[in-house]
């Protein structure tokens, strides 16, 4: 079958254009064995980065009809079966009445060298800046080996799987408007620290990643990470844990986030759902106790008012005790070893 390549070109400091590429293929061409053959047979300018070819390294990531996946990993095939289905779902026509058409384009939120390579120095730091290896005391030479059950061990196998490939920085929504968000590729891999026996810096990791907007409350919960991610680490899951963990240890009064999630679950399990007049003096003003977060809701809560969108009562939702008891049931459980 033939299938017309849209490969988005670009150098340093220029603007990015689109350059087509015909290639006869069969369906079960991954898009790596593609791009070498246009390099190789069509175009020897082509820059892109490759290694195993056998989703191991994670060098081959980029956008593939505008997601980020493995070129070693996906197939012409599957690709046009899923944006058939994307098609179909949308209820547009099919753009395969004539030749199949395949989108490439560099990583999102990193800086473009040449093609589809792409400069990764901040996704390193920002690694980096997690500490994602056990602490010095933990290293620590022992008098016999660090002893593990299997099910301790078990908790460590999803982050593990990281192969750091770059797909879920890529298509995070919060580092593109975040500059300081150190990423869900980070955050996995913190994650994978926390649930470590071996480590003795649980408490001031789960410090350093409570910080502001730069640890796990940065996230925006978009689940872009868990979709892309081609080894099923579930970055977003990770973050959750953290976040649990961090809740644990945390009262309303530490930050606006944590009570953000402490006050947003305690209006649910009163009324089954969020009861707007008080969500936002609860988390903002601090349950009236913040005069000045109390004072920056008058300007809102004035045009809130004005444009009749502020609820002067509240009707507990259907079903409210039995969301109160699957949230009790749930907090149990998590209390349990």
């Amino acid at each position: 079958m033939e299938i017309k390549f849209n490969i988005v070109r670009q150098s340093p400091n220029s603007f990015p254009q689109v350059q087509s590429y015909f290639l006869d293929v069969e369906p079960g061409n991954t898009i790596l064995d593609c791009l070498n053959r246009i390099k190789w047979e069509q175009d020897g300018t082509l820059a892109f980065r490759k290694n195993c070819r056998n989703t191991i390294c994670g060098s081959c990531s980029m956008r593939i009809n505008n997601r980020s996946a493995l070129a070693c990993k996906e197939n012409i095939g599957s690709e046009v079966a899923r944006l058939q289905k994307i098609a179909e779902a949308n209820s547009e026509p099919s753009q395969f009445n004539d030749i199949p058409e395949m989108t490439i384009a560099p990583m999102g939120n990193l800086p473009v060298i040449k093609d589809l390579v792409v400069e990764m120095n901040r996704f390193w730091d920002n690694l980096e800046a997690v500490e994602p290896y056990v602490s010095t005391a933990g290293r620590a030479i022992p008098e016999r080996e660090f002893l593990q059950t299997p099910e301790e061990r078990a908790k460590l196998d999803q982050m593990g799987n990281c192969i750091l490939c770059g797909a879920c920085y890529s298509d995070c929504n919060a580092v593109e408007v975040n500059p300081n968000f150190v990423g869900p590729h980070a955050l996995a891999k913190a994650q994978r620290m926390v649930a470590d026996l071996r480590d003795a810096k649980t408490e001031q990791r789960l410090e350093h990643y409570n910080e502001g907007t730069k640890g796990v409350w940065g996230c925006t919960r978009c689940f872009n990470c868990n979709s892309v991610c081609p080894m099923e680490v579930a970055p977003l899951d990770q973050i959750t844990k953290i976040k649990h963990e961090i809740l644990e240890r945390k009262d309303a009064d530490a930050s606006r986030a944590i009570r953000h999630r402490k006050v947003l679950l305690e209006l649910v399990k009163q009324g089954g759902w969020v009861d707007e007049r008080k969500f936002a003096v609860m988390v903002v003003g601090n349950y009236f106790r913040d005069l000045k977060g109390l004072l920056s809701l008058g300007p809102v809560g004035m045009r809130v008012l004005m444009r009749g969108k502020f609820p002067f009562t509240f009707e507990p939702s259907e079903g409210t005790e039995t969301v109160r008891s699957l949230i009790e049931s749930i907090q149990e459980l998590e209390k349990q070893p």
